[in-house]
């Protein structure tokens, strides 16, 4: 189910906001019905895929409390922390990159390994690095473990969060799911926000899609005009934010609407004169999971060699396109996206003298053309519609 659908806005949303506010004398069963509705919201594309969430929600849970039992035995504490994230990670795999991997296997050594299709389940990604950042944090003591698997269900599988973000970290969220306030004034804030993105996705991104959609399949059949291929990759640039924030807007505003406030995933990135302050203002949630759980680990930029902070750059921008999809043009999306921020940082973009109307220029160039690899079908698609432009 999609927030734009006519489904949820006139039958969905309503049922469960009048429920929500007839329970509003008990916080216990208002957070039942919020799970209750989340399986629902969830199970109404592919009833299958509730089970996998489930057993993601009791595992998680069993290997969050049995992290914080053993805390003070800090060995079995992180083999437990590595078993729950070598867990997510795994199912993650199966469903998003097994058949890809065959795939390149068969074409790569000339095998003939054959699978049944493997659907992907909604919004696995987002749910994943949820899952993975609540036992890190409980490993960490950065958040308090929690033993009713209800409650980190409901925070896993959440439905206005649910398919497209912003991904939650547990100790932002835990004492709002026992301990929020609802009122009329979140509510009205609610229902702007969520209004705002709602036409954002029907208005304008929907309408984007269309003369993208049409150019970029022009382009895989015949060769069109440079000014027709950037047209194509402006309108796909234009798309995927007015498509991206408006999911994150309706999330932002549905949670407001159940008393919830979740944090910004959006702040204006077509405003940025680099690529770094691209990445600062885009998908907030993501660079920040990644920076929490990848780059500091590794030892951030806090190295003694500069060799190790490109390495652990590097390993960053690799894993964030291959977060965002199974085919090797997110691989060399997030290898640009690499290069271009190393670059800046190596001879100090940011800080130069040059004119800021050429940085926002250059900055949004390069984000067209990465959007334009991001959105081909492949790397043969891509470098025919690069070509074009």
């Amino acid at each position: 189910m999609l927030f734009s659908t006519i489904v949820f806005v006139l039958y969905f949303l309503p049922v469960v906001l009048i429920l929500y506010y007839i329970f509003s004398f008990s916080r216990r069963l208002q957070n039942i019905l919020l799970f209750i509705a989340s399986l629902v919201f969830y199970a109404w594309g592919e009833v299958k895929f509730v089970f996998v969430m489930c057993l993601s929600i009791l595992v998680n849970t069993l290997m969050g409390y049995l992290v914080d039992k053993y805390r003070v035995r800090k060995m079995k504490s992180k083999v437990f922390m590595f078993l729950a994230v070598s867990y997510n990670l795994l199912v993650l795999f199966v469903f998003k990159y097994l058949m890809f991997s065959v795939r390149n296997i068969n074409l790569l050594f000339s095998a003939n390994i054959t699978l049944k299709n493997i659907a992907l389940p909604l919004g696995i990604s987002f749910y994943t690095f949820q899952a993975i950042s609540y036992v890190v944090d409980v490993y960490r003591d950065d958040a308090k473990v929690e033993k009713n698997p209800f409650y980190v269900g409901l925070y896993i599988a959440f439905f206005p969060q649910l398919i497209a973000g912003p991904i939650v970290r547990y100790n932002t969220i835990a004492d709002q799911i026992k301990n929020r306030k609802s009122s009329m004034q979140k509510f009205s804030v609610g229902c702007c926000r969520f209004l705002v993105g709602f036409s954002k996705k029907i208005l304008l991104a929907n309408n984007f899609a269309l003369v993208a959609d049409k150019i970029f399949e022009l382009t895989y059949s015949k060769n069109i005009p440079v000014t027709m291929a950037w047209l194509g990759g402006i309108a796909y640039t234009l798309q995927i934010y007015y498509d991206f924030s408006a999911y994150s807007d309706m999330a932002i505003g549905l949670a407001a609407m159940f008393g919830f406030r979740l944090e910004e995933n959006f702040n204006y990135p077509y405003i940025s004169k680099s690529i770094s302050e691209f990445w600062r203002r885009w998908h907030i949630s993501l660079s920040t999971f990644f920076k929490e759980y990848v780059y500091f680990p590794l030892g951030g930029s806090k190295v003694e060699n500069e060799d190790k902070m490109v390495r652990n750059m590097l390993i960053v921008w690799l894993l964030t396109g291959i977060w965002h999809g199974a085919e090797w043009t997110f691989f060399l999306w997030g290898l640009c996206n690499f290069v271009f921020i190393l670059g800046e940082r190596l001879f100090k973009f940011e800080k130069s003298n040059i004119n800021n109307f050429m940085k926002h220029i250059y900055a949004l160039i390069v984000i067209v053309i990465g959007w334009v690899l991001f959105r081909a079908e492949n790397l043969s698609h891509a470098f025919i519609y690069l070509r074009n432009m």
